[in-house]
């Protein structure tokens, strides 16, 4: 028979028995709070392995769009899966997680979405070689060209390898039709990511704040999301460096590939990081699997863990203090009105919709920030990731980590968490206005964005390439192999600046000769042209100062996040904390996270000059766009995306000083009055109290 126990009873005791049978040393009990330290540790390595992983496929979506030929809106509905397989179970999950066992749960998700990242790299292994469009063939080693403006050129033979010869490029001359919907392998994988990921943040968050002291909930979930930015650092890093490597590596000679990690159609390695964050994911499921289904409260007294013992033979049982777990029937009975009580809270309410377009924001910058770096400052997409995993993302984490610690320090209330937050939003989206000052010269293409020398642009489409110079060269209009003439201007191909010969091999090749050129004496002589685009020098020096300006609007939304986030935990009940924070990652994934990538997309595959051409016929993905409208439509989305997130806090704002601030009273009357009730407030979990309000929950309805 079970008999209590007494604090006297607790010093004769060595040994005690928890809740499942088992026998612990009471030296252990008297250290399970320790238990609360170890999930937080398990928690940032788990936020920081999919954090890792996702950054890593976001800074991988050029690649994906190159290798598989796809356009800008087909790598946005590949990044949409993954929200798409976060609405399949983010509310099953946030509402019943709770009510089982959340650190198994959260195991469960790792090993989901490690899965997801091996299944993305299958199509490496069931395609052929990459096989880059180009026409310039060096045949036998020789200097002889079949480039150059001749009727040998109007065959154009496209070369499937760096390493082939043109007796060999019949056989290879189209792929199999089954690779061209390959892509789908990566779709399916980052929808079993999605999956994965969705119990990570509100059963984890949730678990933080219900077992931790009020005070330090807000620097553990500081910490976390602090510590999780840190996946997303090396996940770019480790993206920059896939990205430098062919993606072939190993397979071909790489000495043979005449384009460099500039020029757009070069695909580097995204198949070698994807293996290295299943693994990272796989790892980061083994803790949770040996974490209880409750721990002691932090804080806790001692009199309290002795209320929870009782007496059972020769040893001591502790009982769990915590709610008992509800059957999956009983759970589903109250979710509806649980959903109808989240959102008629107007507070949480005008918090969503922010969080959505917040969102929106943030996907849309992620997905094609790099693409916008290459196109508009002439920077490898290499580069471009490594810039931002060692610049950006180390200052948004010293932002977020920082919200948090002022919180903590100066034990901010919820109306001064509204208030810090807006403040900082308003800065940063002033700062994102003088993204638009940021710009440099447009490149200059032949027949593209500007005339062939003393040439207007002619109104037929299919004419506007050619002119009196390359005119009897029979140029294929489909192709893309760009050269730089020595006038500073790009050509679609050798043919179409008019060369005549070739001299070198590779990457060394230089055209002689060019009709179409008119020499300017920049280094080549008359005439000549050299593989690859064009460099524009006025982007060199406008690069930086877009990136400082971005860096401060990075610091300035990230020390806002933590206060934002803090908003919602103090404007619901706690028994829907974890239910809260599914629908608010749900709204955001689903209405956010899945279009963003999309529609900003279609908007920018709008801006191509220039689609590349598969070997089977049809559009490839873009080779040229027009860099001017592509900066209007990606930063004036952008823009107009958080001007409506500025209302909406200032509408936030507004409501918490209503509800949390009496007419006629100052926010310091409102603390010295929570500080006296706070004992009551511990008490009255049965009731519908909302978390930092001084009122019960008849002044709330009044309020709402």
């Amino acid at each position: 028979m079970d008999r209590p126990i007494s604090a006297g009873q607790l010093k004769e005791k060595s040994l005690f028995q928890d809740s499942d049978g088992s026998v612990v040393p009471a030296k252990t009990l008297c250290h399970n709070c320790s238990q609360l330290k170890i999930f937080l540790g398990a928690l940032a390595f788990s936020f920081f392995a999919k954090g890792f992983s996702g950054s890593y496929m976001k800074s991988m979506s050029s690649q994906i769009e190159r290798r598989f030929e796809i356009s800008s809106s087909i790598v946005g509905i590949i990044d949409g899966s993954f929200e798409i397989g976060n609405l399949m179970v983010m509310v099953l999950v946030s509402y019943l997680g709770p009510r089982v066992h959340r650190p198994k749960i959260i195991a469960v998700g790792c090993l989901v979405m490690s899965l997801g990242a091996f299944l993305s790299v299958m199509p490496q292994f069931l395609m052929g070689r990459y096989n880059y469009e180009r026409i310039t063939v060096s045949v036998d080693n020789s200097t002889t060209s079949v480039s150059a403006c001749s009727p040998a050129s109007s065959e154009g033979h496209p070369v499937t390898d760096a390493m082939e010869t043109p007796s060999t490029m019949e056989n290879v001359e189209c792929e199999k039709t089954t690779n061209s919907y390959l892509w789908l392998f990566v779709l399916m994988g980052n929808l079993l990511r999605g999956i994965g990921e969705a119990p990570i943040m509100p059963l984890g968050v949730s678990y933080l704040d219900d077992f931790s002291k009020e005070e330090n909930s807000a620097f553990y979930i500081g910490l976390v999301r602090s510590s999780g930015m840190f996946g997303p650092t090396l996940g770019f890093l480790l993206g920059s460096f896939c990205a430098s490597l062919w993606v072939d590596i190993g397979v071909v000679d790489t000495d043979a590939i005449s384009i460099n990690p500039k020029d757009t159609r070069w695909v580097g390695a995204w198949w070698l990081g994807l293996l290295i964050c299943g693994s990272v994911n796989f790892i980061a499921s083994l803790p949770f699997w040996f974490l209880p289904y409750s721990v002691p409260k932090e804080g806790e007294n001692q009199t309290q863990k002795i209320s929870n013992l009782s007496v059972q033979g020769d040893h001591c049982k502790i009982d769990s203090p915590t709610q008992p777990q509800l059957k999956f029937s009983e759970a589903v009975k109250d979710f509806l009105p649980a959903l109808r009580k989240l959102f008629g809270n107007s507070i949480f309410l005008v918090y969503i919709f922010l969080t959505i377009l917040q969102y929106n924001a943030l996907v849309g910058i992620i997905t094609y920030e790099t693409k916008f770096m290459e196109q508009q400052f002439n920077v490898s997409v290499a580069r471009a990731i490594f810039l931002i995993g060692v610049i950006l993302l180390p200052i948004t984490i010293l932002g977020m980590f920082l919200g948090g610690f002022l919180i903590k320090k100066f034990k901010l209330h919820i109306t001064e968490m509204a208030k810090f937050a807006c403040i900082t939003f308003v800065a940063a989206y002033l700062l994102n206005l003088l993204y638009f000052t940021c710009s440099c010269e447009v490149l200059q293409v032949a027949g593209l964005t500007t005339p062939y020398s003393g040439i207007e642009h002619l109104s037929s489409t299919k004419n506007i390439y050619m002119a009196s110079c390359n005119a009897d060269c029979s140029c294929n209009l489909d192709q893309w192999d760009p050269v730089c003439g020595d006038d500073g201007v790009t050509y679609m191909t050798a043919c179409f600046a008019g060369c005549k010969s070739s001299t070198g091999t590779g990457k060394n090749m230089v055209f002689h000769n060019c009709s179409c050129v008119e020499g300017q004496g920049h280094g080549l002589g008359n005439s000549s042209a050299v593989l690859g685009q064009c460099q524009r020098e006025s982007c060199t020096k406008a690069f930086p100062y877009f990136l400082a300006l971005q860096t401060a609007c990075a610091f300035m939304l990230a020390l806002g996040g933590t206060p934002t986030y803090m908003i919602m935990f103090r404007s619901v009940s706690p028994d829907l904390k974890s239910f809260a924070v599914g629908i608010e990652t749900l709204g955001g994934r689903v209405l956010g996270g899945l279009p963003a990538p999309i529609y900003f997309g279609a908007l920018i595959d709008e801006t191509c000059l220039k689609w590349g051409t598969k070997s089977c016929g049809g559009s490839g993905s873009c080779r040229v766009y027009d860099t001017k409208e592509f900066r209007n439509v990606y930063l004036g989305l952008i823009a107009g995306l958080r001007a409506g997130c500025c209302v909406l806090y200032i509408v936030l704002s507004v409501l918490i000083m209503k509800r949390f601030k009496p007419e006629g009273k100052e926010v310091t009357d409102i603390k010295n009055t929570e500080r006296s009730t706070s004992k009551e407030l511990d008490t009255a979990n049965k009731k519908d109290i909302l978390p930092g309000a001084r009122t019960s929950e008849e002044s709330e309805e009044t309020c709402m």
